[in-house]
């Protein structure tokens, strides 16, 4: 079941297209990754998402209901992180939890169970500085925390890591990975290593349109491996082979460190044959010899192009 669809929506700011026939759908139960470039639209439809902008046409439906502008009855199937959320910055995060509850309207036949719940998914459970003295990780668990206060069956997150340092990334992607065991997560970011620690399904945003969707397997598998590597049992093996990869247009940009060898191909197999030959003139085991998993960089380079 799509908890979101996205039909063929336009949206244009004066002369400058903006979104250009989008189209795509949200299964339940995944974490979805809509990826693009700074200025390419993401935060522009999840506006029309959410109906706070108007498209000029498409549709959009939230668990199976239409999206209106203006009208944000479907909201109350959603969640929602800003990449810079707003806080009352005098209150606790357990009374700034308990005044989101009751301005939701939600109830619980225990609502403190409820935060203190959320609250420690969040990691937030035991703090009890006031938000003013957060860092912007704590801001960002504790904006996903507010988020999921109603239980929403979507729960949309816009650009969340953006600002966020290494510590602070980590952290908020492990609580997205237990995020989607509650709810069905859309996750907008142009930072690429994050989509591959927690999405399921990407689409790639460029331009106003959608250039290519699918899970991280089917989009990889569309894209042949280019790096390669090979793991020899001494550095003096690996000083022999590496002297002998004189055809750079088979392999190049090698790179050698210890006992093994990278670089890369213009076609993987071929790229492994080369590399068998020269072992077996050299009458050297190698331990390993590998082709490369694409990255999501490369995915998005080769969309993009």
């Amino acid at each position: 079941m799509a908890v979101l669809e996205i039909s063929h929506l336009k949206k244009s700011f004066g002369s400058q297209t903006v979104l250009d026939n989008v189209s795509f759908s949200v299964e339940k139960g995944s974490v979805f990754g809509f990826i693009g470039k700074n200025g390419a639209g993401k935060t522009t439809t999840m506006n029309i998402v959410l109906g706070l902008l108007k498209a000029e046409s498409g549709e959009v439906k939230v668990n199976g209901e239409a999206v209106t502008y203006g009208d944000t009855k479907t909201n109350r199937f959603v969640g929602y992180l800003p990449d810079v959320p707003e806080f009352y910055s005098f209150l606790t995060a357990r009374e700034y939890m308990q005044l989101s509850l009751d301005v939701s309207g939600t109830t619980y036949p225990d609502g403190d169970q409820k935060i203190t719940d959320l609250l420690s998914m969040v990691g937030l459970e035991d703090t009890k500085k006031r938000i003013s003295n957060y860092s912007r990780g704590m801001k960002q668990r504790l904006g996903i925390a507010q988020a999921l206060i109603n239980d929403p069956v979507l729960l949309i997150c816009d650009e969340p890591t953006s600002a966020l340092d290494p510590i602070g990334r980590k952290q908020l992607l492990s609580v997205l990975e237990r995020v989607k065991e509650k709810t069905t997560v859309v996750f907008s970011t142009h930072i690429l290593s994050d989509v591959e620690a927690v999405c399921d399904e990407v689409a790639i945003l460029d331009q106003g349109k959608i250039v290519t969707q699918g899970s991280l397997s089917e989009l990889k598998g569309h894209l042949s491996s280019k790096r390669w590597s090979v793991t020899l049992e001494t550095s003096d093996e690996a000083d022999k082979v590496k002297e002998a990869m004189t055809d750079e247009t088979v392999v190049f940009n090698i790179v050698q460190n210890g006992q093994t060898i990278e670089g890369e191909t213009t076609e993987g197999r071929q790229a492994i044959h080369y590399i068998l030959d020269i072992v077996t003139r050299l009458a050297i085991v190698p331990e390993k010899i590998e082709r490369k998993e694409p990255t999501m960089e490369e995915v998005f380079l080769e969309a993009i192009k």
